[in-house]
């Protein structure tokens, strides 16, 4: 609690607002406090009418209200009264005939608002405030013995401090307004800044984020992390509700990123479970538990400590697949998250048993991001997201085929959800849709497909049971069935001829190799289909 000596009286207040939102219940605050309050054009007239003494401002700048309003603020009296050191300079501002002024309530022309309307360029240019930050700032600096207001938001805040402390505000209050005036004029700026560089056909971004949270460390323990949110964007991640476990990490939050993005384009129920930020298991369907159930198998090894998302509430059957309560250790998954946009009761209680076990109420559909930025060593990428899946479905070789859009649809995003190079088999499991195998982050492309295929392979001997003569003929009949996806296309006919060998009948990629017709050539040869989409899906 700050000691009395801190705080300062309010006497005087300047207010000039373009968001009136509660302008004149905090007006009224101060004016039964005694303070005297100057004010501008349209905000004077909102409070003269609340019944509300004012000051005109030309009373104290000595000027008139000039230039369709260009110049109202701005002059040595306002400045000065805002400026001043209250000690060093109390003598020169006296004999200057400077009162001061120790308040400021001011709110910047809605610059950002207008551009977001479409007007015409004179327009916007008049929507630039220039008095406003001008008092803004010169308040700011000064905040020692000026107070600074500039968010609607904090107006109750300050209501309730000024009537418990018979119309004073602490030192506190004061550096908190003042580094929120600062981040608003910065932000204002940059915003203008940009608007014009894009107004003459050229790019600038300036970005800027706060709330830094610390992270136990990073990628590596002896790496240094934060956990930061980006000012004034709608949606977060950083908004994400932690309901139980342990502190996220700097990798949980990569991966839970990557969970929930690979969930959030399907209507249907999604299940995702990440591992060092690629899908090993994804899922579609109906039925929650089953989904999850055939996520899971889609490499159970590497989903033991994944990240694990639903684009929908979940409920404690679902969970239940985790055998957290299993009195054999053994039997217990053992995961880092589970995520998802709501969950039932009971579903929480269930997941609770687990101690460290993190639990994230997150919607996926919040992932909306027009830009997505990667910071190189003093420059920057930029780039929109890569949500379009593809430009044609042609099927370019002898053999004909019928792809279910809804399977395509689901390969593409799961191929789009891995590291390059990129293969993905996804097939129909009964009504529903798996990732069956996939590999991904390699040098090459033969060895992601060898990767996809042993990996289906081996799921596919997980689920089957029989003699080996049988498991063999399964293993050809669901291969022939399944898809497999390439995030870019093949610049030989080497993963033709493996995923040939394998039994794969249908071939997704996008085309565009100047070895294409050798590719369809062997497609042809070994009765393969192939289907060029026409966009490629890199993901570095």
């Amino acid at each position: 609690m700050a000691q009395a000596s801190d705080r300062i009286q309010i006497k005087r207040a300047l207010i000039s607002v373009s968001d009136k939102s509660g302008i004149e219940s905090l007006a009224k605050v101060l004016h039964r406090a005694g303070v005297q309050i100057i004010s501008t054009g349209g905000t004077r007239k909102v409070l003269e009418q609340a019944g509300i003494p004012v000051i005109e401002i030309s009373e104290v700048t000595h000027n008139p209200e000039a230039f369709g309003g260009r110049m109202k603020t701005i002059s040595f009296q306002i400045e000065s009264a805002l400026l001043f050191d209250r000690e060093k300079d109390a003598q020169e501002a006296a004999k200057l005939g400077i009162e001061p002024i120790d308040m400021v309530v001011c709110n910047l022309y809605p610059f950002e608002r207008v551009k977001n309307k479409g007007v015409d360029f004179d327009t916007l240019i008049e929507n630039i405030d220039i008095g406003g930050p001008t008092m803004v700032r010169a308040a700011a600096k000064n905040f020692k013995y000026v107070a600074v207001v500039t968010d609607p938001q904090d107006y109750p805040e300050i209501v309730r401090e000024l009537q418990e402390n018979d119309g004073a505000l602490s030192y506190e209050t004061r550096f908190k307004l003042m580094r929120k005036a600062f981040n608003l004029t910065a932000d204002y700026d940059a915003m203008i800044a940009t608007t014009m560089d894009e107004t003459a056909g050229e790019l600038s971004v300036r970005l800027a984020f706060d709330q830094a949270k610390i992270l136990r460390y990073g990628e590596n323990s002896h790496q240094q992390a934060f956990f930061l949110r980006q000012r004034k964007t709608p949606l977060s991640l950083y908004d994400l509700q932690a309901l139980h476990g342990k502190e996220l990490s700097y990798n949980n939050i990569v991966d839970l990123y990557s969970a929930l993005d690979a969930v959030r384009d399907f209507k249907q129920t999604a299940c995702a479970i990440i591992k060092h930020n690629n899908p090993c298991g994804l899922a579609v369907g109906q039925d929650q538990r089953t989904v999850f159930e055939k996520a899971w198998a889609g490499d159970p090894v590497s989903a033991f400590g994944s990240v694990i998302a639903f684009n929908t509430k979940v409920g404690r059957h679902t969970v239940e697949f985790l055998h957290l309560d299993a009195e054999d250790k053994s039997q217990r998954k053992f995961v880092e998250i589970v995520a998802a946009p709501d969950f039932e009761q009971d579903a929480l209680d269930y997941l609770f048993l687990h101690k460290n076990l993190r639990v994230v109420r997150f919607d996926p559909n919040h992932l909306q991001s027009s830009m997505e930025y990667r910071v190189l060593a003093g420059a920057m990428l930029a780039q929109t997201p890569d949500r379009k899946l593809l430009e044609k479905t042609e099927i370019v070789t002898e053999r004909k085929m019928e792809l279910e859009p809804e399977l395509l649809e689901f390969g593409l995003i799961a191929v789009r959800q891995l590291k390059s190079n990129a293969i993905a088999v996804v097939r129909k499991n009964g009504d529903d849709l798996q990732l069956l195998g996939m590999g991904c982050g390699q040098p090459n492309r033969v060895n992601s497909t060898h990767l996809a295929l042993e990996r289906s392979v081996q799921n596919l001997r997980n689920e089957f049971n029989g003699d080996e003569q049988a498991l063999q003929d399964y293993i050809k009949r669901e291969l022939a069935k399944a898809v497999l996806i390439s995030d870019a296309f093949f610049p030989f006919p080497d993963n033709v001829e493996i995923a040939a060998n394998y039994g794969i009948k249908t071939i997704v990629q996008p085309g565009g190799s100047i070895r294409d017709k050798s590719v369809i050539k062997r497609c042809d040869e070994l009765g393969v289909a192939m289907i060029f989409i026409g966009l490629r899906h890199f993901k570095h």
